[in-house]
């Protein structure tokens, strides 16, 4: 919208008044414009002329402006006149300056006799004081003239640097401010008088702006700086900055866009792998990305509902308005999209956008942004009603042109409009789709809190230290709540419901959503009673009043999550019978939002604290339904709608809960899954009593119950998608089946999960599930997972958790030491048995572990570190933590290590400490030899038996090579060949730890076998991997397989037509891995964990056109093939 042409913009600017419409004129001006002759003139007054000011510092070269005649003609009877500036020229004779709010403090009429004049020789002493005054004031007015001017030039300048003046910035009062402001105004008036536009627009760009952003951080910051938590217009304000705790926020991949439920993705696996997160910090965001040079221009920040983006938005914004971070910005504009629906079809420009938001543009006159650092924050796209139709909008690049909202944002966010701007969009992760990846130049995840980042949020909410570290111990005892607690909303609801119980110490505390929930629901309807009621605190909290309303927004609930709206309007409400002033008084679990901060609109937008919240009540309204008039509301699916009603004459709870989890497993994203665990939990008999008054006491018959956990399993066993399967084991978790960590773990064998690399929301889900288990997990091996440091780290909580941990050979560095630490120092840890043999973890690894067996919390027995590069001085490390904590290590198993003879000794020595409990102790084998890292220093030298080798396969360079062929290779019988498979084996059987790899072309089977393998006939005795005499790894076009015993698992891991691989095979240890090799880098596969009952032999079996090299290792001395190991096995 051009300036000039909005009524509501005022006057062109070479007309405007500036600084502001009064009667009031300076004596001057009215003497210039006095009708008629006047009385003679008296003496001339003392004038400065403009020239003269200017001609002080280095005139700016106006060539064509005109001469500027400063003089002045008035008398006041017979007394002198005082000094005066006059401005007069025969260019300004109809433009009147008039200082907006500068209204004068002293102004004498023109033609008013003061009867206070003095006279005779007091006249003459009071005409000298005058003078005197006005003298002074004369020097002042021209060293402060003089002294703008000079900065006034200095910044319209063309080499002036953006932003300098931010620099140089004083510090003033308000007058003093509101001074050199009306003389920006002046000087940029008589510019253009001088008809020296450009330079007035410079200078008007370059300085107004400023008291512009002043005036805008202070608003912004009278905004921002308190919030509500987790309700809105509601409760006490908390300032922002105390009760801020940092969220986790990592760098995604761009091109992902994940429709899951909102919920579900911080508890479940996402469908495409993604690359590994990289923190980011608040500060971060638009720095350029590693390898870059210009900043990022667009930044979309994704995340559940109530992760914390709207706060992030908050804070960001809080810290530029209190000049804290981001200071190269100079305009921050946040707005919200619940705010832009509003506006509907209207029209603006970009810049009347700005002035219909922001007032305190539209009175700095500020009409373009191009000179500027703008960054526009757009809160909440998944609420965005608006089309973004970014294919068929036309295309807009004038700030000051006129167009929908629509056209406006899909513009800005493509470039084409004010592409010198920052943006930051924020959504739900089913909604980033909406803008296309090409326009976005990062996307961060904000993954809430870790588990310091909960502790925090706790201490910050209740200020009792000793209240906060009871509810912190709390939520500590249930594992699964303090996971979901890395939601900011859940530890409100949490701290919430705690909070309320915290007197109740020794009471069964919630373990499941649905317990939490049900006792967030209680307490909400227990300070209704209390607080608006003036009931008693042993009154009972439910009332017919009081169940009305429950069920009532329960409708709500049911049928706005039924239409996909998670924020509605005063017409949902009365539909469903809610008045809103009693709704109100359910604040905590309903809130209601007036878009009036700014005066703008008063339309309410409602919407419940959270959609978990949401989904809770849906499912109650579900449950109360069907067992209050037999209705099942999800029993059937119509073309127009996923959920609908019909009447069951004979009502089946199973059938109810049944027909859920079929809705469930077929919706495409996921958005019932909440709703299903929900429901389950709610028929639990347990839960029931806690609702005992709202709820009819119906039980969970025993058989209804094992009814639906049956059929739970059974859509499992259906190969359903890894997301709706682990949904269907929190659903399992809900009805307290104890077989939800065997469940997950066999979905993962069987390849329902990938293997390969996890997305964070991945991570966050398989955590969630293995904790859930009302036991503590036995046995945790990583390799299940992802056999790498970054899986290590995010499954800790589970570590913490197991009683075994099996890491070894898990790429594992210092750092995992010292999480590891921390986990063996916890109070809660559960850990007994640690094997973290084959890392890299050296001496520097061993002392930060050594911080943690020193512990007196460190309760571990066992502790394996065999092929660890560990020296004497990380055996030192170990004694000193052993000799301060001796009472719980026993049995250490330090062997292919160099510990030296100083070592051995110091260990030898604390095995004979009675005060010890070390049992056990490997050090051999030792020495130099394996003070290498990685694997290939087991390797060892393969020999193929020719006596195995099928007629098929062709043998060359050097017997090294095996090609299979068409032609007979005409080899003598004899009762080793595989006469019928063209498979071969080696000679040498393998009993100790050994590596090799292959290079590999066409499709190839790498086995190893006991000797006893079949080797005539087309049997699966004589196959690789379909019997219990072998185990192998497939390689093929596409992807990787193993096999044994008839079982096969597929592998993700991307293969081409050709690669190489490697096998390591720890026969003490019962283990057997295999790896894809790429550039030199081992990238684990799959590792069988068993126990080897005789020496292993390694074989191949060849596809038509297929092709196998062994491998020549150079690196450092190969052990024999044979060489026994000391290593202790359980």
């Amino acid at each position: 919208m051009n300036q000039d042409e909005d009524p509501e913009d005022g006057v062109r600017p070479s007309e405007a008044p500036l600084c502001g419409e009064h009667d009031s004129q300076t004596k001057a001006q009215r003497i210039h414009q006095r009708p008629g002759p006047g009385p003679d003139p008296g003496p001339e007054p003392r004038c400065v002329n403009i020239e003269r000011i200017r001609s002080t510092s280095p005139p700016q070269d106006f060539k064509d402006g005109p001469s500027v005649d400063a003089r002045s003609h008035q008398q006041r009877g017979k007394s002198p006149e005082p000094t005066c500036v006059s401005m007069k020229s025969n260019l300004s004779k109809d433009r009147l300056i008039n200082f907006r709010d500068e209204r004068c403090s002293y102004e004498p009429e023109e033609d008013q006799e003061s009867s206070e004049v003095p006279t005779g020789p007091s006249a003459q002493q009071h005409q000298t004081h005058m003078d005197s005054i006005f003298m002074l004031l004369e020097e002042n007015i021209l060293t402060f003239v003089k002294n703008e001017l000079k900065k006034i030039q200095k910044v319209v300048s063309s080499d002036y640097p953006q932003c300098s003046e931010k620099e140089d910035e004083e510090v003033l009062d308000e007058e003093q401010r509101r001074s050199k402001e009306a003389f920006v105004k002046i000087s940029v008036h008589f510019l253009r008088i001088m008809k020296q536009e450009e330079l007035a627009e410079r200078l008007q760009s370059r300085l107004l702006p400023a008291d512009c952003q002043r005036e805008l951080k202070s608003n912004l910051k009278k905004k921002f700086q308190c919030v509500f938590e987790g309700i809105a217009k509601a409760g006490n304000p908390t300032l922002l900055n105390e009760i801020y705790t940092e969220l986790y926020i990592t760098e995604g991949w761009t091109a992902e866009v994940n429709e899951e439920h909102e919920v579900r993705q911080i508890e479940t696996a996402s469908r495409k792998p993604a690359r590994p997160g990289t923190t980011i910090r608040r500060e971060e965001l638009f720095e350029p990305s590693a390898g870059g040079e210009e900043p990022i221009r667009t930044v979309m920040t994704k995340g559940v509902a109530g992760i914390g983006k709207t706060v992030l938005t908050q804070k960001f914004t809080l810290d530029w308005a209190e000049d804290k971070d981001h200071q190269d910005i100079q305009f921050t504009f946040p707005f919200t999209f619940r705010e832009l629906n509003v506006l509907g079809e209207k029209k603006f420009s970009l810049v009347g956008l700005v002035h219909h938001f922001f007032s305190e543009t539209r009175a700095a006159g500020i009409c373009r942004f191009e000179e500027f650092q703008v960054l526009f924050i757009f809160d909440g796209l998944d609420e965005c009603r608006l089309p973004l139709d970014f294919h068929k909008n036309e295309v807009l690049t004038d700030v000051t042109e006129s167009a929908s909202v629509d056209v406006l944002l899909t513009n800005l966010i493509r470039g084409k409009l004010l592409p010198s701007a920052r943006l930051w969009i924020t959504t739900r992760p089913a909604a980033a789709n909406q803008i296309p990846p090409e326009c976005v130049g990062m996307v961060t995840e904000v993954r809430g809190f870790t588990d310091p980042q909960k502790e925090k949020y706790f201490r910050k909410r209740f200020r009792d230290e000793k209240q906060a570290s009871r509810i912190i111990s709390h939520i500590k005892t249930s594992r699964s709540l303090h996971i979901m607690c890395h939601i900011p909303v859940f530890c409100w609801i949490t701290a919430t419901v705690l909070g309320e119980m915290k007197t109740r110490e020794g009471g069964e505390l919630p373990k499941t959503l649905t317990e939490m929930y049900i006792h967030f629901l209680v307490v909400q309807s227990k300070v209704k009673k209390v607080k608006y009621d003036g009931g008693a605190e042993t009154d009972p909290h439910w009332s017919p009043e009081s169940r009305k309303m429950i069920e009532s927004l329960g409708k709500l609930a049911f049928d706005q999550l039924q239409k996909g709206n998670l924020i509605f309007y005063e017409s949902d409400l009365t539909e469903c019978g809610i008045d809103i002033r009693a709704a109100s008084v359910y604040s905590g679990v309903f809130t209601q939002i007036f878009r009036e901060e700014r005066g703008l609109y008063q339309d309410k937008v409602f919407c419940f604290v959270h959609l978990s919240v949401q989904e809770f009540l849906a499912a109650l309204h579900v449950h109360l339904t069907f067992f209050s008039s037999g209705v099942n509301l999800l029993s059937e699916e119509q073309p127009t709608s996923l959920l609908s009603r019909r009447y069951i004459v004979n009502p089946e709870p199973k059938r109810l809960y049944q027909s859920a989890v079929d809705e469930a497993v077929q919706s495409p994203n996921g958005h019932l899954d909440l709703f299903l665990r929900f429901l389950l939990g709610l028929s639990q008999e347990a839960n029931q009593t806690l609702l005992r008054g709202l709820l009819t006491q119906t039980g969970s018959r025993s058989q209804t119950n094992q009814e639906t956990v049956q059929y739970i399993k059974e859509k499992i066993s259906e190969n359903v998608s890894p997301e709706k399967s682990i949904n269907l084991f929190h659903c399992l978790n809900e009805l307290n089946d104890g077989s939800l960590v065997e469940e997950i773990q066999q979905s993962l064998r069987s390849g329902r999960l990938s293997t390969d690399k996890l997305s964070p929301a991945q991570w966050s889900a398989l955590v969630f599930i293995l904790l859930s288990s009302g036991e503590d997990l036995e046995v945790f091996d990583l390799k299940k997972y992802c056999a790498s440091e970054e899986a290590l780290l995010r499954l800790l909580p589970v570590v913490k958790a197991s009683n075994k941990v099996l890491l070894s050979d898990c790429n594992l560095s210092e750092r995992s030491c010292e999480a590891l630490s921390s986990v063996l120092s916890s109070q809660s840890s559960s850990l007994r048995e640690l094997d973290l043999s084959y890392n890299g973890l050296q001496d520097s690894g061993v002392k930060l572990l050594s911080a943690g067996l020193e512990s007196p919390h460190c309760d571990l027995e066992t502790l394996r570190m065999s092929g660890c590069l560990i020296t004497e001085e990380g055996c030192a490390a170990l004694v000193s933590a052993l000799s301060s904590n001796p009472s719980h290590l026993r049995e250490l198993d330090l062997s292919y290590n160099h510990p030296g003879d100083s070592g051995v000794k110091l260990l030898s020595a604390g095995l004979e400490d009675p005060h010890w409990r070390l049992e056990t102790l490997r050090v051999e084998p030792a020495g130099v030899r394996w003070f290498r890292p990685g694997l290939r220093k087991y390797s060892c030298e393969l020999t193929i038996d020719p006596n195995t080798v099928n007629k098929y396969l062709k043998l060359s360079d050097n017997n090294i090579k095996v090609t299979r062929v068409k032609e007979d290779q005409s080899y003598p019988d004899h009762p080793d060949r595989f006469d019928h498979y063209c498979s071969l084996l080696c000679s040498a059987g393998l009993t100790g730890r050994c590596y090799w790899e292959v290079e590999w072309s066409g499709r190839v089977y790498v086995s190893v076998s006991y000797r006893r393998i079949g080797r005539k006939g087309d049997s699966g005795d004589c196959w690789f991997g379909m019997n219990d005499q072998s185990w192998c790894l497939r390689c093929s076009d596409g992807y990787y397989t193993v096999f044994h015993n008839e079982t096969e698992t597929r592998i993700t891991s991307s293969s081409s037509s050709s690669g190489r691989v490697a096998v390591y095979v720890d026969w003490p240890a019962g283990s057997l891995s295999f790896y894809r090799v790429s550039s030199d880098t081992l990238i684990h596969l799959h590792t069988f964990s068993t126990t080897f009952t005789g020496p292993l032999y390694p074989g191949f079996w060849f596809w038509s056109g297929s092709s196998m090299s062994l491998c020549s290792l150079q690196e450092g001395e190969s052990p024999p093939a044979g060489e026994p190991s000391s290593l202790l096995t359980t």
